[in-house]
């Protein structure tokens, strides 16, 4: 190692080497496992879909439709029935304007077209139903297309920003659990294929939302203050070479601090090196950190939304003069937070404008 002129070695014991190798290789097997987790999770939901679409090629052919009302048309209404308080529990789940959205849209299913021609044609007394049975099926096709669109803005989102939509998948997988309260489209128990394709993609739809809203997004400072950047450096108290692993915002003691997203605090109070530190922990491995408080403005197990005030800037902890230090770490890896804090509004502000155009039907 040569610095300041002079030459120093480090000599590493045999023993040490091993230790270090073997350490890398666990981390390798490690990585390769949730690599091979993702993978797996995400097979398992292309899989899904694909075989959700066969089996609902298959319910919606006319003739077996009619055929059903035929043998029992009772059946039939109770179904409808069944149908349509599952498509009022999904609706009440979400949010108003995007239940707007997808019904002012339009769309064609030619097969439920001919189904009612064809009840309507053999079973006058079933035109209603069939008529019903129609929107609904219009409406959960509707919605499944634009919750797709959604899930598929997210995602590109998340890799304009370098994440890895799968990652935030397969966290929003884990750590599920509760009661069971199982939904059906008949009064045998059974899910219409369609409606379950529609309950899937409402739920990648949200995670990947979720997972976008939880990317750090707003500056906890002053970013014209911006006094040491991430990575190399020179460190302040001993003059080497060191690793930096946030942003520091210089500024006058008091000023205030800001969550770079919303999420809950996960911690508040001294770690060594940091003085007074808050963490925010914004799910799917996304942690932010506010090192050198002079004040606590929020406290462990508080709910923050992005750019409320959690702390005032000092210099508490190893630190040379009154200025916040931020990080932002995924899965406990330090990472640049720049690119997220300059990047992350824009991508999110993309997002939220392309909407589909709405499209009314006329009243006549």
């Amino acid at each position: 190692m040569r610095s300041q002129g002079q030459v120093r070695f480090v000599k590493l014991s045999s023993k040490l080497q091993m230790s270090l190798a073997g350490g890398a290789a666990a981390a390798l097997l490690l990585w390769g496992g949730s690599m091979g987790v993702m993978a797996a999770l995400q097979y398992q939901a292309s899989s899904e879909l694909e075989s959700l679409d066969q089996r609902a090629v298959q319910v919606a052919n006319a003739e077996d439709r009619v055929r059903a009302y035929r043998d029992d048309i009772g059946k039939v209404a109770s179904d409808l029935e069944e149908r349509q308080d599952f498509i009022e529990k999904i609706v009440d789940m979400l949010p108003p304007d995007m239940v707007e959205d997808a019904a002012t849209e339009t769309s064609e299913d030619e097969e439920a077209a001919e189904t009612v021609a064809k009840v309507s044609a053999i079973l006058p007394e079933a035109a209603g139903l069939a008529r019903i049975e129609a929107k609904q099926l219009a409406f959960v096709d509707r919605l499944t297309h634009y919750a797709e669109r959604r899930a598929n803005r997210a995602e590109e989102g998340m890799r304009r920003l370098g994440l890895d939509p799968r990652r935030m998948l397969a966290a929003a997988q884990t750590a599920q659990g509760g009661p069971l309260e199982q939904l059906s489209t008949s009064r045998d128990g059974t899910v219409d294929p369609r409606f379950e394709k529609l309950g899937l993609t409402l739920s990648r739809m949200d995670a990947l939302e979720r997972g976008l809203q939880s990317v750090p997004q707003f500056m906890p400072a002053d970013v014209s203050h911006i006094s040491s950047g991430f990575g190399y450096r020179r460190d302040p108290f001993t003059g080497g070479g060191a690793m930096h692993k946030g942003l520091d915002f210089r500024g006058k003691t008091g000023t205030p601090i800001h969550a770079a997203a919303e999420g809950k605090v996960s911690f508040a109070g001294r770690r060594s090196g940091y003085g007074r530190v808050i963490e925010i922990t914004h799910g799917n491995g996304l942690m932010t950190r506010y090192a050198h408080m002079s004040a606590f403005k929020a406290k462990r197990g508080q709910m923050v939304k992005a750019g409320d005030i959690i702390g005032a800037i000092g210099s508490s902890g190893r630190s040379t003069g009154p200025h916040l230090h931020f990080e932002v770490r995924i899965n406990n890896r330090a990472v640049n937070p720049r690119p997220f804090l300059e990047n992350a509004p824009h991508v999110l502000e993309d997002v939220r404008e392309d909407q589909p155009v709405r499209i009314r039907e006329r009243d006549d």
